[in-house]
């Protein structure tokens, strides 16, 4: 089955999924929406047409282990995205995830709008790459 994770954005959000076997990034996109409910039924459709497995969403804790407002936002998202669609949600560790992302896009060449339209769809994949690199 699939995995599927979530870089969650008041405006952007990253999405990225596996490959069949879940081994593999394969598909990534973002989804310019403001209203988390509208992300979350997108994402939600998105998972079950897919056959998604797990969505691992993105937990950008402090940089000290510490939770903030935004790894506060990202729980809620989380939790109404698990009540939403019933599949496996759980939180993932994304520190430096979008440093990462630029880093590559900087690497790439890629920058401008370019580089805005496509950070959120890189830094998902790394949360993807990460979530299937820890478990073996």
């Amino acid at each position: 089955m699939r995995i599927m994770a979530v870089d969650y954005g008041d405006v952007r959000t990253g999405v990225a999924v596996s490959d069949v076997s879940a081994t593999l990034a394969g598909d990534a996109w973002v989804l310019h929406e403001k209203n988390a409910q509208k992300v979350i039924l997108t994402i939600s459709s998105e998972a079950v047409s897919r056959g998604v497995s797990t969505i691992v969403v993105g937990y950008p804790k402090n940089m000290n282990g510490t939770v903030g407002p935004r790894a506060e936002k990202s729980e809620k998202f989380a939790e109404n995205l698990k009540n939403q669609c019933n599949i496996e949600v759980l939180l993932w560790d994304e520190r430096l995830t979008t440093m990462s992302a630029n880093r590559i896009l900087s690497e790439t060449g890629t920058y401008g709008n370019k580089r805005k339209k496509n950070v959120d769809a890189v830094a998902a994949t790394l949360i993807l790459e990460s979530f299937i690199n820890s478990r073996g």
